[in-house]
């Protein structure tokens, strides 16, 4: 299939778009489809250069291809939102039963409660010991195996583990030599984090004087930005560098030697993500206006991986999420736009 057929395939009937009053950046789409009757929740968060941001909560109906903001449930954010993540699991002490749980991060973790018909804050974690003051959060992650768990990546060099239920820090490591810049959970005790220090590195909670370095950048110290951890098959993780068009696939029962990378961007990766429900497929996006969908060979040939399809947005898009509860679409954020693609 060629790619004017591939573009048009995907841009048909099978996109649907929202459009904010502000740039957006930060995504999540809920794992519960069920909760509400207006449909499936995404949040959305404001990338706006001041202090008051604002995070959306939208209904997206997958029957009638309607996105709706819902305006009772719009909450004022102190600075972007670094990343939004509804928790993966339905069931928690914290949480109704007709809500959901939204985590966003920034300068500090915050827990909120999403209702029918609004929004409550429930908790603010600062990880800071001394301070009043945080360092600044770049990312988190919840575990989805023990749900009252969340790890926070900051750019003081460490990563910290929450126990949200009862709102303290299980632990806090110093994880590596610059910023931390992504976390991603494998298992219940075992987590991997990038940093701008070039390394991909695994720790495991039982034994946390050591970690596991399985990658490093092939030029010194070049940032590696994002992880994302193969849920369907733990050994795969895939990982970006900052600059670059390659997104490079680890297995880490055979660490330093990536065992593939994808090279079909004509410009900067921003955003990964592993299909939900498939081990071998991984979506990407990035400055060059395309998300491209990959299905992973066993065996990469002499050539290259080529993507099975493609998708313009005529503008660099700078985030992505593929839906666990809905694995028929993913969600791309693009310039002020959020548009959900049927893939």
């Amino acid at each position: 299939m060629d790619n004017s057929t591939q573009e048009s395939f995907l841009r048909s009937e099978n996109s649907v778009t929202y459009e904010s009053p502000y740039p957006l950046y930060a995504m999540a789409i809920s794992s519960n489809p069920s909760i509400t009757s207006h449909g499936q929740r995404i949040a959305v968060g404001s990338f706006i250069e001041e202090y008051t941001n604002r995070v959306d909560i939208l209904s997206f109906n997958p029957e009638t291809l309607t996105i709706k903001a819902q305006p009772s449930l719009s909450l004022d954010h102190p600075y972007p939102p670094t990343k939004l993540m509804f928790q993966p699991n339905a069931h928690s002490s914290l949480r109704k039963s007709s809500s959901d749980l939204l985590a966003t991060s920034g300068d500090y973790l915050r827990l909120w409660e999403v209702g029918e018909n609004s929004v409550e804050p429930i908790s603010l974690l600062n990880n800071s010991k001394s301070s009043e003051f945080c360092a600044p959060l770049t990312s988190f992650d919840w575990n989805e195996i023990e749900p009252k768990r969340i790890g926070t990546s900051s750019i003081d060099t460490t990563c910290t583990i929450w126990d949200i239920e009862k709102g303290v820090v299980e632990t806090q490591l110093i994880a590596h030599d610059k910023e931390v810049y992504d976390i991603a959970w494998g298992e219940a005790r075992v987590f991997a984090s990038v940093s701008a220090d070039g390394s991909v590195r695994i720790f495991d909670l039982r034994d946390k004087e050591h970690s596991t370095i399985i990658y490093e950048s092939p030029q010194p110290d070049t940032p590696l930005l994002r992880l994302a951890w193969n849920k369907k098959d733990l050994s795969y993780m895939a990982t970006i560098m900052m600059d670059s068009n390659k997104i490079v696939i680890l297995d880490i029962r055979s660490p330093a030697t990536p065992v593939a990378k994808l090279e079909r961007h004509r410009a900067s990766v921003n955003a990964i993500a592993w299909a939900p429900q498939s081990c071998r497929h991984i979506c990407s996006a990035g400055d060059d206006t395309q998300t491209l969908l990959w299905e992973l060979p066993t065996v990469a040939g002499p050539d290259g991986i080529d993507p099975m399809c493609m998708y313009s947005a005529g503008c660099e898009i700078n985030q992505l999420q593929w839906s666990a509860s809905q694995p028929d679409w993913i969600a791309i954020a693009f310039a002020n736009k959020m548009q959900l693609l049927k893939v």
